[in-house]
């Protein structure tokens, strides 16, 4: 891949993180969106466009290009080791939490009890860790893939299941933005497997509409958590009562 390539790459996925749309790009440059669809397929960016976008895009091409020298460090789930370090320090976890969901630094102060300098300073530890790169300006880009997950079973999702149990489902689900739907029946494995498909493509919906709205002002967005589950399972109550099997 040359160079070029490699640029007008990183700034794409620039665009689809911050969910700017070409025809977005192209009323805020004063060019039809045929117009700019068919620079970025003909990668034929003159360096006064380029830097131009870039200006829109609150970006240094400077910054493209660590992008492009952390491609291939952009995992999809980080360590245990990683992992460990974030549950062993609640503020640690909280900022890293929120940094990979794309808060600025601004964004996290505003909402939590941190000084500049504190969460600066935790910033600058997540970095450390390679989570985050702790950009000037103190602007943050995370170091993870779009499709980025906690590791199965890891110490996040060992920390967020206790969170589950003991504040998650404490609700009536009755309230605006909430919802609940629990379901059984008796499926087979090929049903099962259509299930889970359905389930992958909410998750990745999810995640595209998350990017989607991260153009829009913080206060018109919430934290939403979705949770999706499906397994082989009777209640323990139930299972006391079932016939032991024949030896």
């Amino acid at each position: 891949m040359s160079q070029t390539e490699a640029l007008v790459g990183a700034l794409k996925n620039v665009l689809k993180a911050r969910g700017i749309t070409y025809a977005q790009l192209a009323k805020s440059l004063g060019l039809s969106e045929a117009s700019v669809k068919r620079v970025f397929a003909e990668k034929s960016f003159t360096l006064e466009r380029f830097d131009q976008i870039c200006m829109l895009l609150d970006i240094q091409i400077s910054d493209l290009a660590r992008m492009i020298a952390h491609e291939s460090a952009t995992p999809s789930q980080l360590s245990p080791e990683q992992e460990d370090k974030l549950v062993s320090d609640p503020k640690l976890l909280l900022i890293a939490v929120h940094a990979l969901n794309h808060w600025s630094l601004e964004e996290i102060l505003e909402v939590f009890d941190f000084s500049k300098a504190e969460c600066i300073r935790i910033l600058a530890r997540l970095d450390k860790l390679g989570i985050i790169d702790l950009m000037p300006n103190n602007k943050i880009r995370v170091r993870v893939a779009p499709d980025f997950t906690w590791l199965p079973g890891g110490p996040i999702q060992q920390y967020f299941r206790a969170q589950l149990r003991n504040d998650f489902f404490n609700s009536r689900f009755d309230r605006e933005g909430e919802k609940m739907t629990m379901v059984s029946g008796m499926l087979s494995r090929a049903s099962n497997m259509i299930v889970q498909h359905h389930m992958r493509r909410l998750n990745a919906e999810f995640s595209a509409l998350h990017h989607q709205d991260l153009s829009l002002p913080f206060s018109e967005r919430f934290g939403t958590s979705l949770i999706l589950a499906v397994r082989p399972w009777s209640p323990e109550s139930f299972k006391k009562l079932q016939k032991k099997a024949k030896s």
